[in-house]
């Protein structure tokens, strides 16, 4: 999609944020565009003119938070620009869509919802015709009573297609048609400990309910939701919820045999499976092969420097899941939250694996014998604080890792690990950064 049909045009973010300061000015002051400024400086007259009794009023989350936005909304490649305001009758939250012809902005169209605030606003090719449909989440009455209304222009009126309430919705294409569904989560009156999910796709008669999916959690209970690939590339919506405060849960939407399944839901336990004692992570294309990776720890006991071994910890197993339900295991990694970093290891390795923290900072890995008693040490991890940790990262055999700002990870390999032809690349290769960024964060 065109940036300026997801952000507003610097003249008119300029524009909107001045003008929710106070400070009266005209676009055309502050942002001069060759051969459009008298266009511009003739829409903050409209605008001005339409929000003689409204008052700005962006939508809160999501992508779209402008007060003015720009989308080519009926096809035609001229943008359409949409003010979001609000006014005191009993539909007061308007959408104002501005169209630009013959050298002047005018009033192409008004949609009126009731509510109290815009939730949230996403602009989706939904019919496979030129141009855009919106879809506009509004809170009605406090931010857990929340309705969605997809509109398309019709004969340059907007006409409503859709209504009905959520918690939260975002667009993707499980039907794989080329063209954007509209998946809706929200609560069930009948079983209020489990939410549901429904998909709403276009027919021929307008946006019809394609289907619908428990979730094995209340709706209350949502965490994290992530658009992916299943194994093999299918489609599928990944839905995180919390079942307690150390564990989350995940359930997998997807279109199966023209059925929206929750194809990781069990039938023996009501539940899903998918559990996960550690809020810090959640399912994540880890591998960057398009599939969307699951993640199940593994107890290990890990030694601790004096060889007590008196905590438990964990690594990770990454799997894909099919459409049946199946798990496709990718790979291995043992993660350090407290550092901020993690690496990935193969299926033997992860076996055999032992870690020992013999100061802070430095973490030694080493790999079990068969009897799993005698340790052979293969390289370690140094992370460097201080004036003095670039000089530290080239001591003896060290190589860097990563660097950031303030800290320099750094190893050094053994000649256990140099006989096994392990490189300095291949475990630079390995190490990675934990990056705390979620897709659509944690709700």
């Amino acid at each position: 999609m065109n940036l300026s049909k997801k952000f507003l045009l610097p003249a008119l973010l300029v524009a909107g944020i001045v003008t929710l300061s106070g400070c009266v000015r005209t676009v055309d002051e502050l942002y001069r565009v060759p051969r459009r400024s008298e266009g511009y400086q003739n829409l903050q007259t409209v605008m001005d003119q339409q929000l003689a009794d409204l008052q700005y009023c962006a939508p809160s989350s999501g992508e779209n938070q402008q007060a003015v936005q720009m989308v080519d909304l009926d096809g035609d490649e001229v943008e359409e620009v949409l003010l979001f305001a609000k006014g005191s009758d009993d539909h007061p939250l308007k959408v104002i869509i501005f169209s630009f012809s013959d050298g002047e902005y005018h009033v192409k169209g008004k949609i009126e919802r009731a509510g109290t605030a815009f939730d949230q606003v996403e602009y989706v090719q939904m019919d496979g015709q030129p141009g855009l449909e919106i879809v506009i989440g509004t809170e009605l009455s406090d931010q857990l009573l929340r309705n969605v209304a997809v509109y398309r222009m019709n004969e340059d009126q907007p006409e409503q297609l859709l209504s009905t309430n959520y918690r939260k919705f975002f667009s993707c294409d499980l039907t794989e048609n080329g063209i954007s569904d509209l998946l809706v989560l929200c609560s069930q009156e009948k079983e209020p400990d489990r939410g549901v999910v429904e998909l709403y796709s276009m027919e021929e008669d307008g946006i019809a309910l394609r289907g619908e999916a428990k979730l094995s959690q209340s709706i209350d209970r949502l965490k994290r939701i992530m658009i992916g690939g299943l194994a093999g590339g299918q489609q599928a919506a990944f839905i995180a919820s919390s079942v307690d405060s150390e564990t989350v849960v995940t359930d997998v939407i997807a279109m199966v045999d023209g059925t929206l399944t929750n194809v990781s839901l069990s039938s023996e336990s009501g539940t899903s499976v998918k559990t996960l004692r550690n809020f810090c992570i959640y399912s994540e294309d880890i591998d960057r092969d398009g599939e969307v990776e699951i993640p199940s720890l593994i107890p290990v006991q890990l030694p601790e420097a004096d060889g007590s071994n008196a905590e438990k910890e964990y690594l990770i197993r990454w799997y894909s899941i099919t459409a049946r339900g199946g798990e496709v295991t990718k790979t291995y990694t043992y993660h350090n939250f407290q550092q901020g970093w993690y690496i990935t290891l193969d299926d033997d390795t992860a076996e055999r694996i032992a870690i020992v923290q013999t100061e802070p900072g430095c973490f030694e890995f080493s790999l079990r014998d068969v009897s799993g008693t005698g340790l052979t040490k293969l390289w370690t991890v140094y992370v460097l604080t201080g004036d003095n940790r670039s000089a530290l990262a080239a001591k003896d055999n060290r190589f860097v890792l990563l660097k950031t700002d303030s800290i320099v990870y750094a190893a050094e390999l053994t000649p256990e690990a140099i006989k096994i032809e392990l490189t300095e690349k291949e475990l630079s290769e390995a190490f990675h950064l934990i990056q705390h960024e979620w897709k659509t964060g944690e709700m």
